[in-house]
């Protein structure tokens, strides 16, 4: 379904409604330029990264991303063992932080990078009195494990961490390496709401960009965000499929949430 589909960016008096892409960039490693064009293309305020460069120079490699999509590094990357969040100059940073997971031996160390946002917190803010603050927004980029097992407890650690961040809306994307069946994923769903089940829009499989088969990737949010849609973008304007081969090994995932003011008690 095309992008034109999902309700653009807002800020009202009652709600704001916010885009969130979930994207596993392979390091910046394929074609830099197409991954660009993928995501300004699809508009996001927040953008939760996996596999963002993690070594040599990689502080630089975030910076030009961030410039050539018109976002802003918020946190993460070689600090959180590869997820990364940039954020639209519509979020306010309230607080970022990376976590590391404990290590396994013989497996790749995993982390988190999270950050609490506001939107609709500044001076022309139109929520009237009580609300002037704007809603606040937790977010948790994710990558989890290969391995099954270690796959599962990290799971566990995520719904633990959105908890701990004590905020009235939470989201948590990215790379689940695990399919809709799979124990780690349907831990994640058990306490959150998977966003394309919830309300499916665009297609669904992320992996692989040419022949996409798998839905590995996923954007969960907590009770009383209202999931306007979620899935993979398609027709995204300056776009052509041979840019979504190129820019990376995995498709996005885009979603467009609702944020009320009032948050549920």
């Amino acid at each position: 379904m095309p992008l034109a589909d999902l309700p653009r960016s807002s800020t009202g008096p009652d709600a704001a409604v916010v885009r969130v892409l979930s994207y596993n960039i392979r390091s910046m490693r394929d074609d830099r330029e197409a991954l660009a064009r993928v995501i300004r293309a699809c508009a996001p305020d927040v953008v939760c990264v996996q596999e963002a460069p993690r070594f040599f120079r990689w502080r630089k490699a975030a910076a030009w991303l961030a410039r050539e999509t018109g976002l802003v590094y918020t946190t993460g990357g070689a600090t959180a063992a590869g997820p990364m969040i940039l954020t639209s100059l519509r979020a306010q940073v309230e607080h970022a932080e990376d976590t590391l997971l404990p290590r396994v031996p013989g497996l790749h160390r995993r982390g988190f990078a999270t950050a609490v946002l506001r939107f609709g917190g500044g001076h022309r803010d139109t929520g009237g009195p009580g609300n002037a603050g704007g809603v606040r927004l937790g977010v948790v980029s994710c990558h989890l494990s290969l391995a099954e097992a270690e796959r599962y407890d990290q799971a566990g650690m995520l719904l633990d961490h959105l908890t701990a961040l004590d905020v009235p809306y939470a989201i948590a994307a990215g790379d689940i390496n695990d399919r809709p069946d799979g124990r780690a994923f349907r831990r994640i769903a058990g306490k959150l709401r998977d966003g394309w089940a919830t309300e499916p829009w665009g297609s669904e499989a992320t992996s692989t960009p040419g022949d996409p088969r798998r839905r590995i990737d996923a954007v969960f949010a907590s009770e009383g965000v209202e999931i306007i849609g979620c899935g993979v973008p398609a027709g995204l304007p300056g776009v052509a499929d041979a840019d979504l081969e190129a820019a990376t090994d995995h498709l996005p995932v885009l979603a467009a949430l609702r944020l009320p003011r009032v948050a549920p008690v």
